[in-house]
């Protein structure tokens, strides 16, 4: 299934150009406020998981942030972002890797994802991400996901929707939740996907690390 999934993505951006998939964003605006609103230093450990060739990255090498991390499944992807950058792309740290397999070597300020938690759709994938996060974060989650009247598909696969309550009671061991909104993103083919995006905050609580050594 997991060598499924890449060849899935492998394909997707190897044919299609970012006007033909629909979550492109010309202008990562919610993202950006999100992270904007979190008081970041520029030193500060980003990571964005299934970045792609978002250009995200762009905006926040623009902005002056100095450790950025893009995460991908798709080989591809990062060398359409790569490119696009051109020398710029030499100040990312690049990983190949389904979020599912990834093991950090790291620590992260800040973990972006927006459009990756939605297509893990067992309760084992969600625990792996989530354990993940857990051990790697040690200051922000940023997530955005499909709402309940987001689509039930994308790229082909079928995803999970989230609410507000959902998403919280999914990250609540370890993370506190800042806030959500909901937001329409208008695709390239001028079709509405609704997303909810929170943000949550890392606790290291006593009740969070019991439950974590479980």
């Amino acid at each position: 299934m997991r060598l499924n999934r890449k060849k899935h993505w492998e394909t997707v951006y190897e044919t299609k150009n970012p006007d033909q998939v629909s979550w492109t964003q010309e202008i990562p605006k919610t993202s950006l406020e999100f992270i904007n609103s979190l008081g970041l230093k520029k030193t500060a450990k980003i990571i964005d998981i299934g970045g792609g060739d978002s250009k995200l990255v762009d905006y926040l090498l623009d902005e002056g942030f100095e450790n950025i991390t893009v995460l991908d499944i798709s080989e591809k992807s990062l060398k359409k972002a790569q490119n696009r950058l051109g020398k710029k792309a030499n100040k990312v740290n690049w990983i190949v890797s389904d979020i599912t397999d990834f093991e950090p070597k790291m620590t992260f300020d800040l973990w972006h994802d927006r459009a990756t938690f939605h297509f893990l759709t067992t309760t084992e994938q969600i625990k792996k991400y989530i354990k993940t996060a857990r051990d790697s974060v040690n200051g922000f989650l940023t997530i955005g996901t499909f709402s309940h009247s987001g689509p039930e598909k994308c790229s082909g696969l079928e995803i999970k929707q989230y609410n507000e309550e959902e998403l919280n009671s999914e990250f609540e061991n370890g993370f506190y939740k800042i806030r959500c909104v909901q937001e329409d993103h208008i695709t390239p083919f001028h079709t509405t996907q609704n997303f909810l995006f929170c943000s949550f905050k890392r606790q290291l609580t006593e009740k969070a690390s019991g439950q974590q050594s479980r």
